[in-house]
């Protein structure tokens, strides 16, 4: 079942496909550069879904189609219901060093109401097997601005959480998308409590010493997501599945979001691709923008972004949602809490002519 809220790629009754789409991932790493990784993230779905034998076996195939990666990190995403000792086991023994386990709230009322299928026990008995087997850093996914959530079920969440002491928190507001099932059902997003439920989580976070480094991630000490960080620094990365992203030589390509239509490409011998693109002009010079303020410690502009976006830069600073620190450009207080208003000032369609770049 999806859960509610999400637009993301998702197929029901495929189980008796899974064998077949793993074989397809080790294919498709082949129409791609050989490249040698240094992370590895495995996720953007539910893998956890998987039995442990293929667990195993996913990652056979990706030393076989990586055969010189030794990864820093190495993430895998799961949900409280479909982890178990055996799993977990498998993960430790093929060297995830992140475990990101799916949350959202721990109010068993808001789980249901979400279209969740474990409870706030399951998620606890999940994480501290994973404790028990060895993988050395935790995340947790939290949601707010939830439907019928309240400040105070907020607060019991994240003192139920931060009592586990998870290495990462990764924290989302909700946002109703065309495609799901809230948008149908005329869910609408509270701006004016979701914002005291972001500050709430905020403090409670710091206090807690996890370090805010981007506008939905919180770490403690030397446990950021680099595999994330490089995205947002604009480093290459490979996606190999069902819609996965890849960027690398100056292009932007997305794979097929059909099941059946990705694996007919890669048994065809074809790339998957549904999008491929190459972000020119002020397009490319505004994502450098957009994707670097997300990191809270700024990033230092390229001399194409200030010159090109200079008039933005100046509006955005004089409504304070950003600010300058040395040779830094980076969200203001204000700007955290109105990020895509800023974001907005950096992507098409501009109000302008563009001049050759």
């Amino acid at each position: 079942m999806k859960c509610f809220y999400c637009d993301f790629a998702a197929f029901s009754g495929q189980d008796k496909l899974a064998d077949r789409y793993l074989v397809a991932l080790e294919a498709e790493a082949a129409y791609h550069p050989a490249v040698t990784p240094d992370t590895l993230y495995i996720g953007g779905g539910t893998p956890s879904e998987l039995t442990a034998t293929q667990i195993g076996e996913l990652y056979g195939r990706l030393r076989r189609a990586y055969p010189g990666a030794r990864f820093s990190e190495s993430t895998f995403e799961g949900n409280p219901e479909s982890l178990d000792e055996e799993k977990l086991a498998v993960l430790a023994r093929e060297g995830v060093t992140r475990l990101s386990i799916g949350l959202q709230t721990a109010d068993d009322g808001l789980l249901k109401a979400i279209g969740r299928r474990h409870t706030a026990a399951d998620f606890a008995a999940a994480f501290l097997a994973a404790r028990a087997a060895g993988i050395p850093a935790l995340s947790v996914d939290l949601m707010f601005g939830l439907p019928g959530q309240t400040l105070d079920s907020l607060r019991a969440t994240l003192d139920f959480v931060l009592a586990l002491a998870p290495e990462h928190i990764s924290l989302y507001g909700l946002q109703i998308e065309d495609r799901t099932l809230f948008a149908k059902r005329g869910v609408q997003e509270d701006g004016d409590l979701s914002r005291e439920m972001f500050d709430l989580s905020m403090r409670s976070l710091a206090a807690a010493g996890l370090e805010q480094y981007e506008i939905s991630n919180y770490a403690r000490p030397g446990h950021r997501s680099a595999h994330n960080v490089n995205y947002w620094k604009r480093g290459e990365y490979i996606g190999l599945g069902c819609s996965a992203a890849s960027y690398y030589d100056g292009r932007r390509q997305a794979n097929e979001h059909r099941l059946h239509a990705y694996l007919d490409a890669v048994e065809a011998g074809r790339r998957p691709l549904a999008e491929d693109e190459s972000p020119r002009g002020l397009e490319a010079i505004g994502e450098e923008a957009f994707l670097g303020l997300r990191l809270l410690e700024g990033f230092v502009p390229s001399e194409a972004l200030r010159k090109e976006f200079a008039g933005e830069w100046a509006m955005l600073k004089s409504r304070g949602l950003v600010s300058e620190e040395g040779p830094l450009w980076r969200l203001s207080a204000e700007g955290v809490f109105l990020a895509n208003d800023a974001f907005q000032e950096f992507v098409p369609p501009f109000d302008r002519e563009e001049a050759p770049v």
